[in-house]
């Protein structure tokens, strides 16, 4: 007996329909001589036969096309074996988890094939990666709980407690009690600040695992400076999914900061960061990918750093413009697109909060 997967499908199909046809004709055959013999010079019979002749022709019809949906589908379902040829269901076979381009029937055969599909499959990865980097849409930027406006791209100008700056200035002169949005009382001292920040980092904070490793970077807090510990509780932020976890580590293995300076490791993590939103690491990959002479990927990063509303990377994009790096189309687009993200984050609130100097 023949094996299902010896069978041509297309050949399957066209005996199916065939066989439908035949029977169908058959059919239609018997029904117009029974009609005829019974019906004759009855005119609004003859309507009514002529209208179940078209139903039932119709729903033959449909018939063939759900045997022909199922039979594409079977065939659809199968795929064949890149190392030895066998046809198989797609569902039951290997995929390579590097890729996903091509299957196997089982392990042996992909650890054979391992070595003639390397390139390809590094080369595609490459392909899908850079998908990924370049043209997937960036995370919506955070908003604040309390205003509910995006929040500034310039770390500065917001807190990690979800402060909003027009409530930022009353509580740091001590007029607010309790922090508007947890109702927690307003930090008075930075062994108050420590202990609330390391109550969170031990709830799996992402957030506050960074603002901790900031603190141990820079020795604030009244904190020692601990590069080692910083870079640690970096790695979990990012982990945790907060971009600039990753985007620090990146700039530590980028400076050598903790650790020793390798700049594909900084790559890796200030990509990772970038997939996830942040827009700082766009623009420190520019650097990255510029002094490795890949200025075309350079200027992808700056472009979307600077479309994303970062005001120093459209700085860069005018300079490129200005010495032809850069197209007019592209400068426009770029300019179009800064502006609209700031007004996206703008407020009267944090003009008068930027006024007053407490973004300083």
């Amino acid at each position: 007996m023949s094996n299902i997967n010896d069978i041509d499908m297309s050949e399957l199909l066209d005996v199916v329909r065939r066989a439908i046809a035949i029977d169908r004709n058959k059919s239609s055959n018997t029904g117009d001589n029974n009609d005829e013999d019974q019906l004759s010079g009855d005119g609004g019979s003859r309507d009514m036969v002529s209208m179940s002749k078209n139903e039932c022709a119709s729903d033959e019809q449909s018939g063939i096309d759900n045997i022909t949906k199922g039979i594409d589908s079977v065939a659809n379902d199968m795929s064949t074996c890149a190392n030895c040829g066998k046809e198989g269901n797609s569902d039951d076979m290997n995929t390579c988890n590097k890729c996903n381009m091509i299957k196997y029937c089982n392990a042996a055969c992909k650890k054979k094939h391992r070595k003639k599909h390397k390139k390809a499959c590094s080369k595609r990865v490459a392909e899908l990666h850079d998908e990924a980097l370049f043209n997937k849409e960036p995370p919506p930027r955070e908003e604040c709980p309390i205003c509910m406006i995006p929040l500034p791209f310039k770390l500065n100008e917001s807190t990690f407690f979800p402060c909003c700056c027009n409530k930022r200035e009353e509580i740091l002169k001590g007029k607010i009690p309790l922090c508007p949005f947890c109702k927690e009382p307003t930090l008075t001292s930075d062994e108050h600040h420590i202990k609330q920040i390391s109550k969170l980092v031990d709830n799996n904070n992402a957030k506050a695992c960074n603002v901790l490793g900031d603190s141990y970077s820079r020795g604030v807090l009244g904190l020692t400076r601990d590069y080692r510990k910083a870079n640690e509780l970096f790695l979990k932020a990012g982990e945790l999914g907060c971009a600039d976890g990753y985007r620090s580590l990146g700039d530590a293995y980028d400076r050598g900061i903790g650790v020793e300076a390798d700049q594909k490791k900084a790559k890796y993590y200030y990509e990772l960061a970038a997939l996830n939103g942040s827009v700082t690491a766009r623009s420190y990959l520019s650097g990255v990918e510029g002094r490795a002479f890949k200025f075309k990927r350079a200027i992808k990063h700056l472009l979307i750093a600077a479309q994303s509303g970062d005001e120093e990377s459209l700085g860069y994009v005018k300079l490129k413009f200005s010495v032809g790096m850069v197209t007019k189309d592209e400068y426009a687009n770029t300019l179009r697109a800064y502006h609209e993200k700031q007004k996206e984050t703008w407020s009267d609130a944090r003009d008068k909060a930027a006024a007053a100097g407490l973004f300083s």
